[in-house]
């Protein structure tokens, strides 16, 4: 059975500069391009309180 995935594409029009350092940090952090961008999306999201903690839902009763 197919993985359902909930994954939007979009275009992404970034500095060549940044592009590099980008790559290099994933690199060094072995995760792929697009791996790097969501974990530093994700990050920032949370410590912004826009997107909740995951493992804070695990314990929150669904009413």
């Amino acid at each position: 059975m197919a993985k359902e995935t909930k994954n939007k594409s979009f275009i992404l029009r970034i500095d060549v500069n940044m592009m590099s350092a980008i790559e290099q940090w994933a690199e060094d952090e072995f995760r792929s391009v697009n791996g790097q961008i969501l974990y530093l999306l994700e990050q920032a999201l949370k410590k912004n309180g826009r997107l909740p903690d995951k493992k804070s839902n695990k314990n929150e009763k669904k009413f």
